[in-house]
């Protein structure tokens, strides 16, 4: 029989002295701080549990396939890749092995919100659809074959006006120093079979009309064409001339918007001997962190991509206003001092206030931007801070506009702890509403919490 064997990165007391020896499905409920969090079936046993002010998902597996899951977790982890940050594996003594996550903050499962996202909702399922191409882009770049992209292996967080995809569950992957097109494409077909299925089983369960499934079909052809549109911008090697500096500045800007940082152009010759200005153009390019890494320069502020792009024109527009105003010329440098001060903290507060203290700060205040600036083009004029703000607190936000997707479904949470004192508020009737409608009953199964109850 094997001993116990903990691998760790955090080694916290509440963590340490969680029942490790004894199998994940006979923990406690009422001596363990397990949080309910309503993400939907997994084939594994999971459950989450906060201990030290931190939440942590701890998923039941043979031990070979944690301890192969946690390795290849580390390595996305170093080469910054969009994937859960594993924290640790414990070896059992029955042999069995429990993972250890951290719980990714303020996202939501892909199956979960198109539960409640209708079909009719084009503009915010394509938004979803394009995030998803674009992590496989990123794993496939880095030699990463995921073998399982699903609805309900991917979760996102909202970037700006952007979404973010993230891939939850790395049983299948498997690390190569580059992939084949054959492998790239087996990745694809099984990204293709996953999510037309759940998108399916997700029409099916909104009792949509017949028709959508032609459009779940095109929408699923939809992540491989934007995929391909993203992996030739990524690999294709342009023949130009060498003088076409127009050319050459508008592929590194369509990178730069796309948020890759190039790392090296490599302009080689390839023409004949009386075409000598016939070069081909090879683009290396870094993590998708262009933006962010301007604005921490300036401001010291680390924020998603998609954040950081809409903060920088912020940044920039206030940096015009600051010029028209003094009728001098004012630096980046020092614009971004005072632009902390005078706009992004006060705008931060406000639209948070707005939102009710809910969810992320500086996501409130990139929606009430981006509200602002719809209202303004409605208006022709500016119409400011308050009109944006109140269609914020009111939830009526233009409904093709990325900020109304934070009124679609609340991030993915956690109920109160199930403690004694709890399950005896559910016996007495009192506590059943904290449970988000779990049934008052003295005996409580997780495993059995579905995560479509309410909705």
């Amino acid at each position: 029989m094997a001993t116990l064997d903990l691998r760790l990165r955090v080694t916290t007391p509440g963590l340490l002295a969680l029942p490790w020896r004894r199998p994940l499905a006979d923990w406690d409920v009422t001596a363990v701080p397990i949080r309910d969090i309503p993400v939907g079936p997994s084939r594994h046993l999971v459950r989450f549990v906060e201990t030290d002010h931190r939440l942590w998902a701890l998923k039941d597996l043979p031990e070979r396939v944690a301890v192969r899951e946690y390795d290849v977790l580390r390595e996305m982890e170093n080469r910054l890749l969009p994937a859960v940050r594993v924290t640790g594996v414990v070896t059992q003594p029955s042999g069995n092995a429990i993972l250890v996550t951290e719980f990714l903050e303020r996202s939501w499962q892909y199956r979960r919100l198109l539960l409640r996202i209708p079909a009719t909702m084009a503009a915010h399922r394509s938004r979803l659809f394009d995030a998803m191409a674009a992590l496989l882009v990123d794993l496939h770049r880095n030699g990463i074959y995921w073998g399982d992209c699903s609805l309900a292996n991917t979760l996102f967080t909202r970037d700006g006006q952007i979404i973010q995809a993230w891939l939850v569950d790395a049983e299948t992957a498997e690390f190569h120093p580059a992939l084949s097109d054959g492998q790239r494409a087996m990745d694809l077909d099984i990204m293709s079979e996953n999510v037309a299925g759940g998108l399916l089983d997700v029409a099916a369960r909104r009792e949509e009309p017949p028709e959508v499934t032609a459009q779940v079909f095109e929408e699923v052809a939809s992540i491989t064409e934007r995929y391909e549109q993203l992996w030739i911008l990524l690999h294709d090697q342009p023949v130009l001339g060498l003088a076409d500096q127009h050319r050459i500045d508008s592929r590194l800007r369509r990178l730069n918007d796309l948020g890759f940082a190039v790392d090296e152009v490599q302009l080689v010759g390839a023409g004949a001997a009386d075409e000598d200005d016939a070069v081909r153009m090879r683009v290396a390019v870094a993590g998708r962190r262009f933006h962010a890494a301007q604005l921490v320069a300036l401001t010291g502020l680390d924020v998603g991509e998609g954040q950081a792009k809409v903060l920088l024109n912020d940044l920039r527009d206030y940096q015009r206003h600051l010029q028209e105003v003094s009728g001098m010329e004012v630096s980046e440098q020092l614009a971004a001092r005072h632009w902390v001060m005078d706009r992004f903290t006060p705008g931060v507060d406000r639209a948070h206030a707005a939102v009710g203290g809910r969810g992320d700060p500086i996501q409130a205040y990139c929606d009430l931007l981006e509200v602002r600036w719809l209202l303004s083009e409605e208006a022709g004029r500016d119409v400011g801070d308050e009109p944006a703000l109140d269609v914020i607190a009111r939830r009526s936000t233009p409904g093709d506009s990325a900020a109304s997707l934070s009124f679609v479904d609340l991030p993915t949470e956690e109920v109160p702890a199930i403690t004694p004192e709890l399950l005896r508020a559910i016996q007495e009737g009192d506590g059943a509403g904290e449970l988000d409608g779990a049934a008052a009953s003295p005996t409580i199964d997780l495993r059995d919490l579905d995560d479509d109850r309410g909705g």
